[in-house]
This record gives structure tokens, C-alpha cells and sequence, in this order.
């Protein structure tokens, strides 16, 4: 009697799928990718209005209370200022100045003097705010400033919360905008010393600039938060033995406040705004700038924006902005887009009334540029104002930067500027006190086109997510193909039970042959986290000019990339001599795009800009490399084609390449600096940008690792 014959379980659905993928993988591929570029060019048509979130911020709710006499006062502190600015350099006249107008008040005034931090690289300190003793070794005695701050307690409130008012303001080298901004602050503080209806504590911080606007108000943040109980000048008198005549001024300055070394403090910040004002010359109206990003691509709540570009709009009249790519608005493949995507538009609406998709040309270029502004200045990882100091603390704050119209100053309409700069900050400030919790409803993850319309992070995140998913499936197509030729030409050479036997042995041994390869990987990604240590001991021996500290980061690196070759034989070794190992390249290349896919996946929850950037320039590369000989070797059209694609993606994608590239691309500049790229890399690492660290430790090791696959024998 025959036994009945056993039937194979038939595979699950996600496993076929998976093997569909895989045997396609090269459609795939060319489908995600070119998918994935058409998502981010759509993004600005699928942006979607801004709205407040918040139901308790109710911006615009009740009128203005700042008054002509607030204005007045505000004008009056603006001229004397620009009289004691035309008669002498005096700082401590000033912040004695400063410090009455706010006495007046009945506030509380303090001074906070300091040192800023020197901008050394420390491989440590990446991604983390120094502790104070770390703060005070690495101080910078060559700048010292002082800070005069204001605070008005709440009637309403327990001093548990705050609202943190700052203008940034040179006490030496003051002009008039510096003033404005002054009087805009001033005015505000001046009405809130007198209301009933404040809940949390105002604190006015008038930050010394004459060090960096940022570095005034990361020292004060940091004194803040981490309170010390012996002076400042017992903590750095061992630090800096110079002492400037600064120290003279903060003397007058506090006994004529009865202030000595004070630091006073208010409750938990609820949000914070920093007042601006620079002399444009706008032609037509008052404009308003936006500044929203921090490190490392952070951007406070979303709806603190809608409350400014709500209540500048239709409530102040102002022109409001945010930071663009200028360089886009007149490119010739943006423009040639935006005709083709409005077009396309008139005919869906031709066809269906009720489909909205499509853009007007003018708008799809603005916005465009703004997208890419955002998440350039994002990816970059550095702060755009001295707000992002705040978000090291999570605490939400924005710069707000007035721009006067034309000749509006100069005409006797400073008072009507004040005004609407005061009402303005007022109607925020009035918002945020409604608060009962911090920001949380709104967006923290999302692309500006405009400062009403925004890119929520699920809707950006299919183009990454589109560019990436070619990467697992083109590893698991590569390393199958591997393993398949491999175990064909085994089958072909066994022909005897014994020989059958040592074959299995063979088999047994090269299945596990893609350790090779990603041993390879692992080295040369312990070479690019050397590589991203070593200007922390280059920037010791700061003689060096940028020039030679790039010679010098470049000769080591090579240095240490040669040190494993010789002491673990050349990563070739054994590919071109047997037929067993012809096609290991093609399991490096599966370990590097896997090594790849798992960095732009890290990359992208640190800061989604660097990874779409990255995105773009990776795939691409480790996609379509291969050895040139193949290609050289089969002289056709298409492998020719294919070998100059290499080249080209190769030479893009080394990171000083890609750099003036971009620069070229978005900027302007006449000649190439070699000591250009030095000094982007240091601001990255000076600012803690995770920028700093996917290059070193991401890009450059899967740029090498397709080289070493383009010159493989």
C-alpha cells in the first residue's frame, strides 16, 4: 500500500510578499526612489493650514491694554539711550540706566555677570549641556559680560511659572535698532508691572551681546537652572586672573541696586520670546521674521508660531516671514515644476470640480524654497537665534525679529512701532498665560512652506520612508543572488557521495562567509568614529592654521585607515584569485547597505533633515555600485553608462565634495577657500550637531566601503 504523499505548507502571505520583493528587487528600487523624490517635491502642495490646537490659548481674545502712556515711557528710554550712546561707550551707565527704569516699575532687578564658554570640540559633551565644573574649565576669559534682569511677580501666581522676555543688546556698540528693541520690551514689561490678570511671573532679560547674543543667554540659562551658592567671582577667580573693567562696573552697578552678586530667579518657563529689531529698510510695510529652529533640528511647539503669525497678521497688520532658500526662488527646474504641477491642477479640476490638487506656480516656488530652507537649517543642526538655547531646557521659544518699513523710523513713527511691536508681544504673552501645562497639544515634528502652512511628520516621513525601503531589499537580493550562485556551482561539481559529502562541508563553510564581509564594514566604521574623534585632539594645539589642521585630520585619517589594511591584509585578499569568492563584493555591498539603512533609520529620530539629506545622496550610491571592471569589461552602452553614474555618485557623495557642491548650488561665493570646509565642520562640532557625528560615523565609512566595492578586482 503506498504511503500518502506529504504536501508542503504553503508559505504565509508577508513570506511571499517578501520573496516577490526580493526577486524584483531592482524595479523596486527604481520605483521607491524615483517615488520618493516626487514625495518631497509635492510636499508644499500637501502642506495644510496652520490652527491653534490649544483651546485655552484663545489668541486675539480680549484687546490690547498697552496704552499711549506705556509707549511714551518706552520712547522716552529709547532716547535716552541714544544720548548716552552719542556721548560715551559707558556699559554701566547704561545697565544703571536700565536697572532704575525698571526699579520704577517696582520690579526686581538683578545683574548676572559672565564668561562664555569656549567653543572647543570634546567628543563627551555631544548631545549633553555640561555640568558647571566642566562649564568652568572650559570658560573663555577673553569676553566678559553682564546682563541686567528684570522681574515682575505675578499677582495671580505661586512663582512656580514663568514667561521670559529677552533682548539681545550691545551695552558698548548699541544703534538704534538696538534701542527699539529695548523700547518694544520695555513697553510690555510696563503694562504687566500693572495688570491684575497675570498668572505667571515676567522675567525680562536684557542680554549682554558684546560676546554672542547665544552665549549671553546659554550663560544665564545655565546659572538658571544650576544654582550656585558661592559668587561667580569665587568660581572664576582661579580661572581667570585678569580682571577687566567690567568688574569696576559691576561694582557701581550693585551698590547703587543694593544687588551684590545677586541672581535672581523666577518659577519653571512656560515659553520664552526674544525681541528683535534690525534695520532693514523694508519698501513696503513692517515685516516680522520667525526664527523657530534649534540644535540639532528641535523646533518649539508649532502652536507658539500660529500665535505670532495669527496675531501679526490680523491683528497688527505685520508682513510676517520665515527663513527660505533665497537661491531656489530663481532656478529654473523649480519654476519649470511649479508651470507643470499648476497645469496639472487645471486639469483635475477641469475633470472633477471637487479636486482640489494643484498650486498656484508663484506659490509652489515660495514655498518650495521655504521647505528647503527649514530643513536645511534643520539638518544643519545649529541654533538660528539665541532661542535655542531655551530648547536645551524644553522650554518652547522663537525669536521674533521686527523689520520698519522704509524711512518709517527716521520720520517720527517710532512710537506707532513700538506700539504694534508692544501689542504684539502683549497678545502672545497674554495667550501663553492662559496655559495651564506646558505646549503639548500642537506639532513639534514639522517643515514650514509658509508661516500659515506647515508639513506634519506623517506626511514627510513617506518620502524618507519611500527612499530607504529599497535598502533591506536590495541587501536580502544581493546576498540570496550570493548564495545561490555559490551553491549552483556546487551542485554542478558534485557528481559522487563522498564528493557530495565535502561539498555539503564547502557549503556549510561559505554560508557563513558574509561574516567576512561584515567584519570589513565594522572596521571601517571604527575607522570613521577614529576619524570623527580626531579634531578633538587636533583643536589642541590651536597654532595650527585651518588649512594645516585640515592637512593634518586628512593625513591621519588615511594613517589609521592604512593600519587595519596591513594588519588584517588587504580587504581584496583572496576575491580575484579562486571562482569560489568572485562574487563576494556583492556580500560587502549587502553589508554596507545594510550598515546604511540602519544609520539613516537612527538618523532620522535625531533629526529627520540630515536624514532625508543623507537619504539622498546614500541610496543612490550604494544602490547602484559595482565593481568597474564588470562594467569596463562588457563594453555595452549601458555598463559604460552605468560605470560614469559610479564615478559621478562617487565623487558627490565624499563629504568635502558634497560640501562645495552645495554650496555652489545654494549659495554664492567667487573663489573656492580650502579652510572653508574646516570651519563648517567646526561650527558643526562647536554647536554638539548629531550633523557632525552621521558624516563621520555614517556617511563617510558607506562612502568608503563604495569605493573599495567600485575598485574591486
Amino acid at each position: 500500500m503506498a504511503e500518502p504523499e506529504t504536501t508542503k505548507p504553503k508559505p504565509r502571505p508577508i513570506v511571499r510578499l517578501g520573496t516577490l520583493l526580493i526577486s524584483h528587487s531592482v524595479l523596486v528600487s527604481v520605483v521607491c526612489c524615483v517615488a520618493g523624490v516626487l514625495a518631497l517635491l509635492l510636499l508644499p502642495i500637501l502642506a495644510k493650514n496652520t490652527y491653534i490646537s490649544e483651546n485655552a490659548l484663545m489668541p486675539g481674545s480680549a484687546s490690547p491694554m498697552l496704552s499711549n502712556q506705556d509707549v511714551s515711557d518706552a520712547n522716552r528710554l529709547v532716547n535716552d539711550l541714544s544720548e548716552l550712546s552719542s556721548r560715551s561707550n559707558d556699559a554701566g551707565i547704561v545697565q544703571r540706566l536700565i536697572g532704575r527704569y525698571i526699579s520704577d516699575l517696582g520690579g526686581e532687578v538683578g545683574y548676572h555677570q559672565f564668561y562664555p564658554d569656549s567653543s572647543r570640540f570634546h567628543p563627551l559633551h555631544l548631545f549633553s549641556v555640561p555640568d558647571t565644573g566642566i562649564v568652568q574649565e572650559n570658560i573663555n576669559c577673553s569676553c566678559h559680560g553682564i546682563s541686567v534682569t528684570g522681574i515682575v511677580r505675578a499677582p495671580r501666581g505661586d512663582g512656580k511659572e514663568a514667561i521670559v522676555l529677552v533682548t539681545p543688546y550691545n551695552y558698548i556698540n548699541a544703534g538704534l535698532a538696538d534701542h527699539l528693541s529695548l523700547g518694544i520690551a520695555y513697553s510690555v514689561f510696563s503694562l504687566l508691572s500693572q495688570v491684575t490678570w497675570l498668572a505667571k511671573d515676567i522675567v525680562w532679560l536684557i542680554a549682554d551681546s558684546q560676546c554672542g547674543e547665544y552665549a549671553s543667554v546659554a550663560a544665564w540659562l545655565r546659572d538658571y537652572h544650576s544654582p550656585t551658592f558661592s559668587g561667580f567671582r569665587a568660581n572664576n577667580s582661579h580661572t581667570c586672573d585678569v580682571i577687566t573693567t567690567h568688574h569696576d562696573v559691576k561694582e557701581n552697578v550693585a551698590k547703587d541696586m543694593s544687588s551684590r552678586d545677586s541672581f535672581i530667579r523666577a518659577g519653571t518657563m512656560a515659553a520664552a520670546l526674544v525681541v528683535k529689531v534690525v534695520d532693514r529698510n523694508e519698501p513696503f510695510e513692517d515685516s516680522l521674521g520667525v526664527y523657530a529652529e534649534a540644535s540639532n533640528g528641535q523646533m518649539p511647539n508649532l502652536d507658539l508660531i500660529n500665535i505670532v503669525n495669527y496675531l501679526g497678521v490680523h491683528r497688527q497688520g505685520l508682513r510676517v516671514k520665515v527663513r527660505k532658500l533665497f537661491s531656489l526662488l530663481d532656478t529654473k527646474w523649480v519654476s519649470f515644476l511649479a508651470e507643470v504641477l499648476e497645469s496639472l491642477g487645471s486639469i483635475a479640476r477641469r475633470l472633477n470640480p471637487q479636486w482640489n490638487f494643484g498650486i498656484h506656480a508663484a506659490d509652489y516656488v515660495d514655498g518650495t524654497a521655504t521647505l528647503f530652507g527649514s530643513l536645511y537649517h534643520q539638518a544643519l543642526g545649529v541654533p538660528t537665534g539665541p532661542h535655542g538655547a531655551f530648547r536645551d531646557y524644553q522650554v518652547d521659544a522663537v525669536t521674533l525679529e521686527f523689520s520698519p518699513r522704509h524711512y518709517s523710523i527716521s520720520k517720527g513713527r517710532t512710537k506707532d512701532f513700538i506700539l504694534r511691536g508692544g501689542r504684539l508681544i502683549e497678545g502672545v504673552i497674554r495667550s501663553v498665560n492662559n496655559l495651564l501645562e506646558k505646549f503639548h497639544q500642537s506639532f513639534f515634528l514639522y517643515l514650514l512652506t509658509s508661516p500659515s502652512k506647515f508639513v506634519s511628520v506623517g506626511v514627510y516621513m513617506i518620502a524618507f520612508a519611500l527612499l530607504v525601503a529599497p535598502l533591506p531589499v536590495a541587501a536580502a537580493s544581493l546576498y540570496a543572488e550570493a548564495n545561490c550562485l555559490d551553491t549552483s556551482l556546487d551542485d554542478a561539481k558534485s557528481f559522487s557521495p563522498p564528493a557530495a559529502t565535502i561539498n555539503e562541508l564547502v557549503i556549510s563553510e561559505r554560508s557563513w562567509r558574509w561574516i567576512k564581509a561584515v567584519k570589513k564594514v565594522l572596521i571601517v566604521h571604527l575607522w570613521g568614529t577614529t576619524v570623527s574623534l580626531l579634531p578633538y585632539f587636533i583643536s589642541q594645539t590651536p597654532s595650527l592654521t585651518p588649512i594645516t589642521k585640515l592637512a593634518v585630520w586628512g593625513l591621519f585619517s588615511v594613517v589609521c585607515l592604512l593600519f587595519p589594511y596591513f594588519l588584517l591584509g588587504s580587504p581584496f585578499a583572496g576575491v580575484s584569485g579562486t571562482e569560489e569568492y568572485k562574487h563576494e563584493w556583492a556580500l560587502l555591498k549587502s553589508a554596507t547597505i545594510s550598515a546604511a539603512f540602519i544609520g539613516l533609520g537612527l538618523m532620522s529620530v535625531i533629526n529627520f533633515a540630515t536624514a532625508e539629506f543623507g537619504a539622498l545622496l546614500m541610496v543612490p550610491m550604494c544602490l547602484m555600485v559595482q565593481p568597474l571592471k564588470l562594467d569596463l569589461r562588457a563594453r555595452t552602452l549601458k555598463n559604460l553608462a552605468r560605470a560614469a553614474i559610479n564615478l559621478v555618485l562617487a565623487i558627490v557623495g565624499f563629504p568635502p565634495a558634497t560640501y562645495y557642491i552645495l554650496k555652489r548650488t545654494f549659495g554664492s561665493f567667487d573663489s573656492i577657500n580650502i579652510e572653508d570646509f574646516w570651519w563648517w565642520v567646526e561650527s558643526l562640532w562647536s554647536w554638539n550637531s548629531a550633523t557632525y557625528l552621521f558624516l563621520g560615523m555614517v556617511h563617510l565609512p558607506c562612502w568608503l566601503l563604495c569605493v573599495q566595492i567600485l575598485l574591486h578586482s
